[in-house]
Formats: structure tokens, sequence, C-alpha cells
């Protein structure tokens, strides 16, 4: 990217920056609306059988998704002019998401103000090593960075952990207000989930509620992860490193069906959204498609974002991510190079 259009980059993003309350009230009423009639419909489906229910779970799931969006941008103080209105939003959307919505809000602050940052890596992100720091790790932090990467840690166990245990809890040196915040999100939850519970009996609300977490998980964290993660992305130590190059380089623009899109709230216009985070999520779209400069950020669709399930260090000398058997080769072809040919001899000749 040239220097000239990262100069004027932000500032040609900040008319998008607008909030529009009656389209923000609109999401809330076609987000939060529908995944509660869905949970009510997949509930009276259970008297029939439950492959009618699963179905409509599985839908369940991507409204919940949507609705962690507005949840997202009222961290961000993007999604209403007011501040309350915000807060209020944030933390009602936080309960239905399993996420307190201080804590949330302060660490994923950290992971803009950080992203691609290689000196500032620790909060809010997924863990990573350079190829540097995975060839001088000891036997077993390898071993563990191996479990930890692959992806059914990342994406099966890895969401419960989160969602379940590591939100319960503040890290060490909260504030008081952060702190009474989780507690207050999680007696919240548990009195829904036991409102619930009386409602419809513990075995249809995991019967429920459990594909709805587990797959909404699953697609939280993909796309958390996708986003970041792709083969030419940006990363720089402290001194080189810059916050629009970060954006834009080391943020992806996840093109999705129409559908996809609307019901994962223009998430994939990532680069735009971590160029400026102050874009309420619907006008993301229109922001990447009248600033040329956003279009140059990569673009990968659903078939090539699988790739990135093999990309598990980052190459700080090839500026690119690779995989494990990446490292092999690459050492097979040190030791070979490393190898001295022998000369054909003339004796005899």
């Amino acid at each position: 990217m040239h220097q000239a259009n990262i100069a004027h980059l932000k500032k040609d993003v900040a008319p998008y920056e607008k909030t529009d309350t009656k389209m923000s009230i609109r999401q809330v009423v076609n987000t939060i609306g529908p995944l509660l009639l869905l949970w009510y419909a997949a509930y009276l489906c259970l008297s029939v059988s439950y492959w009618l229910t699963l179905p409509l779970t599985i839908i369940a799931a991507g409204f919940t998704v949507r609705t962690f969006i507005l949840f997202h941008d009222c961290c961000h103080q993007s999604f209403f002019k007011s501040r309350l209105a915000n807060d209020i939003l944030g933390n009602i959307t936080g309960v239905l998401t399993l996420c307190p919505y201080e804590q949330w809000k302060n660490s994923h602050s950290i992971h803009h103000a950080t992203s691609s940052n290689l000196d500032k890596r620790g909060v809010g992100d997924i863990w990573m090593m350079t190829v540097d720091e995975y060839v001088a790790a000891p036997a077993w932090q390898r071993f563990f960075y191996r479990i930890y990467r692959h992806p059914i840690t990342l994406f099966i166990f890895g969401p419960t952990f989160v969602f379940v245990f590591q939100y319960r809890f503040n890290r060490k040196g909260t504030r008081r207000k952060e702190r009474l915040n989780t507690y207050l999100t999680n007696v919240l939850i548990v009195g829904l989930y036991a409102l619930m519970i009386w409602a419809v009996g513990w075995q249809a609300f995991l019967m429920i509620q459990g594909p709805i977490f587990f797959v909404s998980g699953l697609l939280g964290v993909w796309l958390f992860y996708v986003q970041h993660t792709f083969e030419d992305s940006y990363f720089e130590e402290e001194a080189d490193w810059s916050y629009v190059k970060a954006a834009v380089e080391g943020s992806s623009y996840y093109k999705l069906p129409k559908v996809l899109q609307w019901i994962t709230g223009n998430i994939g216009f990532h680069h735009v959204h971590h160029l400026s985070p102050k874009v309420p999520n619907y006008n993301l779209e229109r922001a990447h498609n009248e600033t040329k400069p956003l279009q140059q950020a990569t673009t990968i669709t659903l078939k090539s974002s699988l790739k990135s399930l093999r990309f598990r260090l980052w190459d700080e000398e090839n500026k690119k991510f690779i995989g494990f058997q990446d490292i092999r080769r690459q050492a097979a072809e040190s030791l070979t190079d490393s190898i001295p040919v022998p000369r054909p001899s003339l004796e005899g000749k």
C-alpha cells in the first residue's frame, strides 16, 4: 500500500462512522426477535421429532452469531449514538451470548490496538508463534502448541473453554467496574438458564441450547480465526508496525454468500472494521465498495478460507503463514544444502 493511501485512508472512512438509530433498532428486532421465536419453535417441535428441532437450532445458532455482532458493535460504541444505550444493549446481548460486556470490551480494545504487532501479542487474540520462537521452544511447549493449534482444539473444545469457563472469571488486576460486571453477567446467565430449565425441563433445554451453543461458538471462533489467518497476512515488530497496514493487510475481506453475510452482520468486511471500529456493521459494505484502497485487502472465500486450517506459524523471513510440515521440509532442504557434493575422481583416466 502506498504511503499516500495510508495517510488518507482513515479520513476517507470517517463519513461511514455515522450511526443510524432506526437501522440499529431494526437490527435489534430482526435479530433477537427471530432468535427467541426459533428457540420456542424448536421447543414445540420436540413433541413431534428431534429431527425437526435440530435444523431450527442450527438456524438459531446463526442468529446467535448475529446477536454477537450487535454486542460487538455496542462494545465499540458504534451501534447507538448514546453511550448508555450501547451499554444497556451490550449487557443484554452479552448475557445472550455468554460474554461479560466490560471484560470483553476491554480485551477487544487491546486486540484492535495491537493486532499484527509481534511484540504485543497475548490479549484478545489466538496464540501464535513465529518459526524462530517455535524452533527455539522446549519440546513440551512445542507439543502443547501443536495441540492448541489443532482444529479440534481451536473450534470444538476452544469455544466451550472460552465461553463457559474463561469469560466467567476476571483477569488479574482488572478494575472494579469490570469485575462487578463479570459477576453480574454470571448471575444473570444462571438466572436466565434456571428460568428456562424450570419452564421447559433440563432435558429439553440441553437438547435445544446445546446445539445452539456448539454451532454458534464454532462459527464465532472460526470467523475470528480466519480473518487474521491467511497466507500473506501482515505481522511486524513494534518498530515497523503500522495500525493502518495491520487493518488493511492484516485483516481479510471474507467474501460470503449474501445470506451468510447478513447472518454474520457484515463482519466479513473485517479490514474496514479494523481500520475504523466506529463504523457500524450496516455501513461496512458501503465503506468497502466506495473506498478504493480498501478493495486492495486480501479477499478470501468459503473455499479458499479452508486453506487456513493448515497455517500454524508465522514465518518472519518470508512474511507468510506456514504449517508444521513446512518446517520439516525447510529443515530437510537446509540439511541437503549443507552437505558438500563430492567431485568426481579423475584418477585412472
